[in-house]
């Protein structure tokens, strides 16, 4: 049985698979232009990627699946995908554009710690590749053009920078996408359930964690009227990590970003996140961490 390796970013995929040239990644963002890191024909293996991908393709033929979907990609099109997907590639004519990837920790730390909100089609399970005009695959060009300048500087304020361009990025793939007849979601039944469950997870986060009981996986499935044993395989099905994977993650990224974006002390934060004792999120976050709250938060001021 072959296994289907996971990558935390881009460069990890390129160092280990011969599909592109290698890369320098030292922040959880990277914009290439295809052309540059993709000089050939090739196909990739298999894998999960726990980062976003944003393709902007002006012109070439490639293809690419998603989970069970394929879709073929051509001249003036614009699609994205989120973690969690068994994803493959393979490009047919070199193609020119432009490839962007982030991870929700950047999102969260320089976007806004509501990023989801704002642009809820972020957490859409499977999107359709867009078809752009002309005019739109120049202008969302010209935006990738001024995010690379940002990303290849050496700017004390490079993130600040980037997160700037990013949001307007963004903004404007909002607005396409909208406006966007075909955009809905094709999904089956299963792709509905871990669509749900990622916007439920958001919703608990966001509306407040009284206690950890309100973030067990028990919560989740009984949010969908589904038994915790079925909603469980269907995640791990669909994601290739378990709920309980994904609601720790979760937990760890809105820790970090209290951490670092507020003043609140520590043991606020700990009941913010559900916990009656603050000792036991410390318990916590050092596992995952191997650092104390306090040492992190020091460690970012």
């Amino acid at each position: 049985m072959i296994k289907i390796k996971s990558y935390d970013s881009l460069s990890a995929l390129y160092d280990e698979n011969d599909v592109a040239q290698r890369i320098e990644q030292d922040i959880d963002f990277t914009i290439h232009k295809m052309q540059e890191v993709h000089t050939k024909p090739v196909q990739s293996p298999v894998f999960r990627a726990n980062y976003f991908s944003f393709l902007l393709i002006k012109n070439g033929k490639s293809y690419y699946t998603i989970d069970s979907h394929k879709f073929n990609v051509g001249p003036n099109t614009l699609y994205f995908t989120n973690p969690g997907h068994l994803k493959s590639f393979e490009i047919k004519e070199v193609v020119h554009g432009y490839i962007l990837t982030t991870t929700e920790r950047f999102l969260k730390e320089n976007l806004n710690n509501d990023v989801f909100s704002e642009f809820e089609f972020l957490l859409s399970e499977t999107v359709p590749p867009t078809t752009l005009t002309p005019a739109q695959t120049e202008q969302l060009s010209n935006f990738c053009e001024q995010i690379e300048t940002a990303y290849k500087s050496n700017s004390q304020l490079q993130k600040k920078i980037l997160s700037s361009l990013f949001v307007v990025f963004l903004l404007n793939i909002k607005e396409i996408l909208m406006a966007n007849e075909k955009f809905v979601l094709e999904l089956d039944r299963d792709s509905e359930i871990v669509n749900q469950f990622k916007k439920n997870v958001e919703k608990a986060f966001r509306s407040g964690v009284k206690s950890q009981e309100d973030i067990k996986v028990s919560a989740f499935a009984k949010a969908q009227s589904l038994h915790p044993a079925y909603f469980s395989t269907v995640i791990k099905t669909k994601t290739g990590q378990t709920a309980s994977y994904w609601i720790q993650k979760k937990l760890l990224e809105e820790s970090k970003a209290l951490l670092i974006n507020t003043s609140q002390p520590i043991k606020s934060i700990a009941y913010k996140l559900g916990y009656s004792e603050p000792t036991h999120f410390t318990k916590f976050f050092k596992k995952a961490t191997q650092m104390t709250p306090k040492q992190y938060k020091k460690a970012h001021s």
